[in-house]
């Protein structure tokens, strides 16, 4: 595998990043392959290609400076690995990947530990150079175009800070617990491995671009990160000052700062170098055990500032995940409190609305040759009933095919229990509004008058219930369950059978009386009494609507010809259902349930309809 590294003129300008088996961009304002720090290079001035075991660069039309290989102009050319071409101020070199761990490491001649509390204490001995640095820090976070670009210059800082660094890496011991973790942060194929080595390498830099690779000790990261506290480890030389090992290459010292925490599980720093002028090879000389100290401290500051910043994204994505599920109501109350405790599962006083799309099947025959188009539109509906749910400060629980499911009263119970209903209502009757007022979903491909395009069946019903976050480690929800749930997904599901667009049960009706202002705004009437299919108890159900749908008169001989369908006077009841418009949806429904029973009541009729299906 090889690397392109960039290095400007400036401290802290410099990257090494991996080749892909693809063709990539090199410019001042490219994606990936920037070159911010060099205002002669174009925004887009290079492309980089792999050509076997080397590397074709090809100079754009569009870049102004030219590109210099040995010393002359070109416009294309092929470098192999060491070689290096410049533009403007930035060399840039072919480089071939080398890092690994180390899996036969030698014991040290001297070894010291060093806790997270006794760094802090240690005063700098370059304290100038060091605060300079660690100023740019937060520059170097913020311009940060992603969490690889992030990880390269926290490794720069690293090496801008440690002078006697040849070697700076981020390495971490990887396991079964927190691969989910490490993957949101870097992707694997951005690591590199060896063999049964449990060591990886996220990211690492060397000084000198021709001394060679990367070898970390895995007995060193190990150590450091098993004890949580940082760890020196130098190794043996000869008379000549050479390693008798070589472990890093030419490196005969290192020492790893562990950085491990929930957002960077197993996660330490790597800093490897070379001799420091005449010392002796042990930690006896107080100097040079300073110098240690210092840099240690130096590299601890980093890697804090690092874990911190990543456990704040990671903060930030749980957020956006919770989102997705809760109203900005829920939200806030969540943030003052204890999350885990606050979505634990738990009985509570729930209004439960379960939502689906009417006319998904006519719309896909109609838009079976246009499937993106038809995706389009269903998202669209879809992202309107999530919307309203969450608007009216409701949850999202779950999705089934093209239906939805919300819930209000968990996890923040509303002052009343009475609001929950409320708000259900008032969500379904935004549903429907919006999807009133949008012109695609309406859109239909036949003059059929019963195609109407994308509308929305839903079911409400209200009681106690179970609400939390439930499920396995690998997949967690949050959602509501009990006979509440059930029986608002089967008023959804009677939806169509009665030619309603909102059905509620008694208690949903109960507890929006509680609110007279708010019942004032609707209108609702009783659609009957129902035995579900496969259960034994029944249950009144009713239809809610806009006050301006259904007038007083409408509601008054709605509940008389009710009651007379109940007392079973079905004769007279034949004539007088003319009362109400022909498309009336409970005109439709009588008149349509008393043809199939052919007029008269059946034997043992006691007002209570048995739906003889789901």
């Amino acid at each position: 595998m090889l690397e392109l590294i960039a290095e400007g003129a400036e401290v802290g300008s410099r990257w090494r990043r991996r080749i892909p088996e693809r063709e990539i961009f090199v410019g001042r304002a490219t994606e990936t392959y920037r070159v911010p720090w060099d205002s002669q290079i174009s925004r887009v001035h290079i492309s980089l290609c792999l050509a076997g075991d080397r590397v074709r660069i090809q100079k754009l039309k569009s870049s102004s400076n030219p590109v210099f290989y040995d010393g002359k102009s070109e416009e294309c050319f092929e470098l192999g690995a060491g070689e290096h071409f410049v533009i403007g101020k930035t060399q840039f070199t072919i480089a071939v990947e080398e890092a690994f761990a180390s899996l036969d490491a030698p014991d040290p001649i001297s070894q010291k530990t060093f806790s997270a509390d006794y760094l802090r204490k240690v005063s700098y001995r370059d304290v100038d150079r060091r605060i300079d640095v660690l100023s740019r820090l937060p520059t170097v976070i913020a311009t940060a175009s992603d969490n690889e670009d992030l990880l390269i210059q926290i490794v720069n800082t690293l090496m801008q800070g440690i002078a006697s660094a040849s070697t700076v890496g981020l390495v971490r011991v990887r396991d079964a617990a927190s691969v989910q973790t490490f993957d949101s942060v870097v992707e694997a194929s951005q690591t590199q491995r060896l063999g049964n080595s449990e060591i990886e390498i996220m990211q690492w830099d060397r000084r000198d671009a021709s001394s060679g690779g990367f070898q970390p000790s895995e007995t060193l990261v190990k150590q450091a990160l098993e004890s949580s506290e940082s760890v020196l480890h130098i190794w043996s030389h000869g008379k000549d000052g050479k390693s008798k090992y070589t472990i890093d290459y030419e490196n005969d010292w290192a020492f790893v700062s562990p950085i491990s925490s929930s957002a960077t599980p197993g996660w330490g720093v790597y800093v490897a170098g070379k001799e420091r002028g005449d010392r002796d090879s042990s930690l006896s000389s107080v100097s040079q055990e300073l110098d240690f100290q210092g840099d240690l401290k130096f590299c601890e500051l980093v890697g804090s500032s690092l874990r911190n910043l990543l456990l704040v994204k990671k903060l930030e994505r749980q957020e956006a995940s919770l989102r997705t599920f809760f109203s900005p109501v829920v939200m806030k109350a969540i943030s003052v409190l204890d999350s885990e405790e606050v979505l634990q599962p738990r009985e509570c006083d729930l209004s439960v609305l379960f939502c689906d799309l009417r006319g998904f099947s006519k719309t896909s025959e109609q838009l079976s040759d246009d499937l993106l188009e038809l995706l389009d539109r269903v998202s669209e509906a879809l992202g309107i009933t999530t919307s309203n749910i969450l608007d009216f400060g409701g949850v999202i629980g779950d999705f089934h095919g093209d239906s939805a499911m919300g819930f209000w009263g968990w996890p923040i119970p509303p002052k009343g229990g009475e609001q929950n209903a409320v708000s259900a209502v008032k969500a379904a009757l935004s549903i429907h509004s919006h999807v009133d007022n949008h012109a695609r979903l309406k859109e239909v491909g036949s003059t059929d008058r019963d195609d109407r395009g994308f509308q929305f069946g839903i079911g409400i019903a209200s009681g106690e219930s179970v609400a939390g976050k439930i499920g396995t480690r690998d997949q967690v929800k949050v959602t509501a369950f009990g006979p509440v749930v059930n029986l608002a997904s089967r008023l959804e599901g009677m939806t169509k059978w009665l030619n309603s667009k909102i059905l509620i049960d008694a208690g949903t009706l109960e507890a929006l009386k509680a609110d007279s202002k708010f019942f004032e705004e609707i209108s609702v009437r009783g659609m009957g009494n129902f035995q579900p299919f496969g259960m034994e108890g029944s249950f009144d159900v009713f239809q809610v609507c806009a006050a301006t749908e259904l007038g007083d008169e409408d509601l008054v001989h709605s509940k008389n010809l009710l009651e007379q369908f109940r007392a079973g006077e079905w004769m007279r009841l034949e004539t007088e259902l003319a009362i109400l418009g022909a498309e009336d949806s409970l005109r439709m429904f009588l008149e349509k349930f008393i043809g199939q029973s052919q007029g008269k009541p059946p034997d043992g009729w006691c007002g209570t309809i048995e739906m003889q299906t789901k």
